[in-house]
């Protein structure tokens, strides 16, 4: 229903696992029964949640029926302070999901519950001085970015054909459970919770970007200093040097939607307090190492070593995954900032109504 191409490979995993992919019982005494019922009624929740997965609220699976269209143009900045669609391979970006705002969350009121909180701190405004202040610290980032930075910001990218940037703390999770032994009831719960904390923080997020419609970094800074000289980072196997502002470029790909705030600073933090209060500890223990020239931006050429990135706690990995989207230079600090504040009043939400299911205290129908 959600992933119809990937039907054959979902097929597979369950015959290597023993069971039938066929199986669709319908039968409660049963346990694929009661699964195939479960599974259906969440599925026909969801048809009608706000996505337009089924495409009836606009032709196209999940295509936009909000009516969104840009302030600015590729071409044209019209307004310093709006999003500004960029030019890739000749082809204007077109907003992702811009409906997502409004998708039905599991326990937030709404996807605006925390919109006024998250515009009191951003995003800056031009012409006010935090506006430059934020593009400059951007810039430093740029300038001053070597190997570990820059595996920082390709290693919590989670682009295409990854397991996405909500995705990678499921497989955290996945580790936790295995590392402490965990029954199937265990990671029942620890799913649920963690999946609805990323789904509502998801929500959040895009609802704060739809309101604000923020500048992202790399059009500031064009904005900005236009034909100045800048110090940064120049292109792939380029390094740091002196360019003109209208040159400059993010070390990562931009992505096509507004900057404030950032989503993998909310889902990080908002999975780290969920996985925190399931566990008991804030304790995590993992790491990742980075072959010499396995970069994608710069391949054959960095990291020049081996480069080893490490995280005692859930906190570490969290804080990691937000500044890196800074040293990618494609947000500013605001964005990461209050997007970890937001992720922690999410999952404290989610973690509150998902316990009174566990506990069987809740009081909704």
């Amino acid at each position: 229903d959600l992933f119809p191409t990937q039907t054959a490979v979902f097929g597979a995993l369950m015959s290597s696992l023993g069971y039938d992919p066929s199986d669709i019982s319908a039968d409660t005494s049963s346990p694929s029964g009661i699964g195939n019922i479960c599974a259906q009624a969440l599925l026909n929740y969801r048809h009608t949640d706000g996505s337009n997965q089924l495409g009836d609220l606009h032709p196209g699976a999940y295509s936009d029926y909000t009516g969104y269209v840009p302030v600015n143009t590729a071409d044209t900045l019209n307004d310093p302070n709006k999003w500004q669609p960029l030019l890739v391979n000749g082809v204007p970006q077109t907003w992702l999901l811009p409906q997502w705002g409004l998708v039905k969350p599991f326990a937030l009121t709404s996807g605006s519950q925390f919109r006024d909180f998250i515009l009191a701190y951003g995003p800056a405004q031009y012409p006010h001085g935090s506006y430059r202040k934020q593009a400059i610290e951007v810039l430093h980032l740029s300038a001053r970015l070597n190997d570990t930075a820059k595996v920082i910001a390709e290693y919590w990218a989670d682009g295409l054909g990854s397991g996405t940037p909500p995705g990678h703390w499921n497989i955290f999770a996945q580790e936790i459970s295995r590392r402490d032994g965990h029954t199937i009831d265990d990671d029942v719960k620890m799913f649920f919770i963690l999946g609805n904390a990323l789904m509502d923080a998801s929500i959040a997020v895009w609802d704060c970007k739809r309101a604000a419609d923020s500048i992202r970094p790399v059009s500031a800074i064009r904005f900005l200093f236009g034909s100045k000289p800048i110090r940064a980072w120049a292109g792939p196997g380029m390094g740091t040097k002196l360019i003109d502002g209208e040159e400059f470029k993010s070390y990562i790909a931009t992505p096509p939607f507004a900057s404030y705030i950032s989503g993998h600073s909310t889902f990080s933090a908002s999975a780290a307090e969920v996985l925190q209060r399931f566990t008991g500890s804030d304790n995590l223990g993992t790491s990742f190492t980075a072959l010499p020239g396995s970069s994608t931006v710069e391949p054959g050429v960095t990291p020049a070593q081996f480069v080893t990135l490490s995280w005692a706690t859930f906190t570490e990995a969290a804080d990691q995954a937000g500044i890196s989207r800074r040293y990618g230079g494609i947000h500013f600090k605001a964005d990461d900032l209050v997007g970890r504040q937001t992720g922690r009043l999410v999952a404290d939400v989610v973690w509150t109504k998902a316990m009174s299911y566990i506990n069987g205290t809740s009081q909704q129908k």
